[in-house]
């Protein structure tokens, strides 16, 4: 063991909306050909998008759905991990994390034994939205303090939202963390260079935040699955997409990947607006929210209602 070459693993996190996933994809599309990339994603929820959107039939893509807000997923994590090493034998490995992860508690795991034994913990990136980065109330919450503590490289994305003034105020802030960053930037469109994976890796605290016993903060999720041969309609998604904040009381994320036609869609609802792109997932469709109150029947029906009926079949 102790002479084979150690994987390489970098995490990704960020908290709700801020973009890891399009990160993510980018840091794919531009990989170096000569690396072997292994991707894990952990959800929050049961249901996992992210992996369907990741999943171009190239590299090997696991999911850890239903990582606890304190932690990841516990053993869950060790056997994905421990599997993917073994199976695919990657030169490195990327762990998007649930937005409701606490990263300290992640990278103690990819550490310690027996995951240090085949491991190298590489650059943790964290993405981060200006307009709550440069509001205080985002860092008295642990979690979020501990994402970007965690983080050797630190961008800003959705920048285009922000104003002067509150840009200003991200990059003072930024530029004041201590210890330093190995890198700080900004990026438009998820546009991150796979050379800042290998960031140096900043002596740093790391802690794990005191999480009481069934404290939550408020969140529930929903999600659904349907079988690959369903097919929706895409104006109807459209209407449920612009509806879905009056439906959903304390909506904060909502994502689906939907065959509509002949083609699939990821829908990414996030921070009052949501977008569309095609992706190479074909093996199911599937909905997914996070809210603070879910009237899942109503959900059901509402998202039921935007599936085509089945097209009858032709006989020669």
């Amino acid at each position: 063991m102790s002479n084979m070459k150690k994987t390489v693993v970098n995490v990704l996190t960020g908290f709700l909306g801020v973009g890891k996933t399009t990160a993510l994809r980018h840091l794919i599309a531009h990989r170096p050909r000569e690396e072997k990339w292994a991707i894990i994603v952990n959800e929050f929820g049961e249901i996992g998008i992210d992996g369907a959107v990741l999943d171009d039939g190239e590299l090997p893509v696991a999911e850890i759905s239903g990582g606890c807000l304190c932690c990841v997923a516990g053993p869950q994590l060790t056997v994905t991990v421990a599997t993917l090493l073994r199976r695919e034998r990657p030169d490195r490995l990327i762990i998007e994390a649930s937005g409701l992860a606490h990263a300290a508690g992640l990278i103690d795991e990819l550490r310690a034994e027996p995951l240090g034994n085949a491991l190298t913990v590489g650059a943790v990136i964290t993405l981060v939205d200006p307009r709550q980065f440069a509001n205080n109330d985002y860092f008295r919450q642990p979690l979020y303090r501990d994402q970007v503590m965690i983080a050797d490289v630190l961008l800003a994305t959705k920048c285009d939202l922000a104003d002067a003034p509150t840009l200003a105020a991200y990059r003072e802030k930024a530029a004041a963390l201590f210890p330093p960053k190995a890198l700080i930037a900004e990026i438009a469109a998820g546009a991150a260079d796979p050379a800042w994976l290998d960031a140096a890796v900043q002596v740093k605290p790391r802690y794990r935040p005191a999480v009481r016993p069934g404290e939550s903060p408020g969140w529930q999720s929903q999600g659904w699955t349907f079988a690959a041969d369903a097919e929706f309609s895409g104006e109807a998604l459209t209407d449920l997409f612009d509806r879905l904040p009056q439906m959903v009381s304390g909506l904060v994320r909502a994502k689906g990947v939907f065959r509509v036609l002949d083609t699939w869609l990821w829908l990414n609802w996030t921070d009052g607006h949501w977008a569309a792109n095609q992706v190479a997932w074909r093996r199911d469709s599937r909905f997914e929210l996070i809210a603070s109150d879910i009237d899942a029947a109503a959900l059901e029906a509402a998202i039921q209602a935007c599936v085509l009926p089945p097209q009858p079949s032709t006989t020669v």
